[in-house]
Parts: structure tokens; sequence; C-alpha cells
């Protein structure tokens, strides 16, 4: 059962299940509303020329839920939207799925287009998501905050560099030396 937070006619959620994008945009139907425009994002099969094996997600869920539905709320009243759905998928994710559905209604497609969007890059600099791209082989995986080309510290998932990974109360922090950074912070890693 996903974790869910919803106020009005915002909903968002984190679960380990697969993706459903009719149920997300059932979320945000209304008769008020001219346009509903979805974001799925998926895994692809390489990051910086490197072949992917995988996306691994997890999440401070109390703390991501709670951001993730302030995300909404206030691209809801930027953008007059009818409603708002954000749905990010935790645990493994393979290539070609989905790992995050965002869906937006408003009566006219312009502010749907433009709310989509700025709800997807407020989630990802702000949620407090992180992903491991599995490479495979020796190589092993890579963490990282859940946004685009941010720099990841490699993680074999049997030792840890004392020097670049600590213990934190919810496993390995990443980046010690900034502490409250913005999409950093205690990453539990599923073992």
């Amino acid at each position: 059962m996903p974790g869910e937070l919803s106020e009005g006619t915002c909903f968002v959620a984190l679960t380990k299940d697969h993706l459903d994008a009719k149920s997300v945009m059932d979320r945000v139907r209304s008769p008020k509303a001219g346009a509903i425009v979805l974001f799925a994002g998926t895994t692809r099969d390489n990051f910086a020329g490197k072949p992917v094996k995988e996306l691994q997600y997890t999440s401070y869920e109390p703390r991501a839920l709670q951001s993730m539905l302030a995300i909404c709320k206030s691209v809801k009243e930027k953008h007059s939207l009818t409603a708002i759905s954000m749905m990010h998928r935790l645990g493994v994710v393979p290539i070609g799925e989905e790992s995050i559905l965002i869906a937006v209604s408003s009566p006219h497609r312009q502010a749907a287009w433009r709310a989509g969007e700025e709800a997807l890059e407020e989630c990802k600099e702000k949620v407090e998501v992180w992903k491991k791209e599995e490479f495979g082989g020796k190589e092993g995986g890579i963490w990282r905050a859940n946004r685009d080309g941010a720099i990841g510290v490699p993680f074999d998932g049997d030792e840890a560099d004392e020097k670049e990974v600590v213990q934190g109360p919810y496993g390995p922090v990443i980046r010690p030396s900034r502490p409250g950074e913005k999409g950093h912070g205690p990453v539990s890693h599923p073992r």
C-alpha cells in the first residue's frame, strides 16, 4: 500500500508498486478542466555514456510526502490549476518503466504544460528521494540526489569508503561535509 497524502484537489503518493498512468490522470479529471497533461519519467538504459542496468529509489517517506504536497499546492495556486497529482515509485525501477507520474488539469492547456514542468523540476530539486544508478559489473552503482546531472558517490553495496560515506541515523550520509544540503542527507540502502 502506498504512502499518500491529499489536500483538496492535490494528491501525492510514494509506492513500490508499478505506476498506473490512468489512475493518476483520474485523480485530476474534472468537468472544469479543458486539459490534462501527464508527465511520465522512465528509466533509461544509460547515463553519461555508461549502460544502466536499473535504478533504485529510496526516500525519507514522511518528509518526502510533505515536500511533494507542498510543491503541488504551490504549483496549483500559481497556475490556477483544477487539480494536480504526483506519484513517485520507490525500490527497483527496471529500464523502460515509470519512476514518476505527474498529472495536472486546468481550464486551458498552456497553464497545464507550464505547471507540469514546474512541478517536475521542483520535485527533482526539493523532494527527499535518492536514486542509485546500477551499472552492473565491477563498477556497481552510484547513489545521487534525484536530479539530472547531479554528481553521485560510487557504492558497491559491500563496503563504504569512510572518507566519503559516514553513518547517519537513517543509513549512510552521502555528502557529510554539506549538512542540510537540499537533496542530500540520510539515505537508507536496501540490503
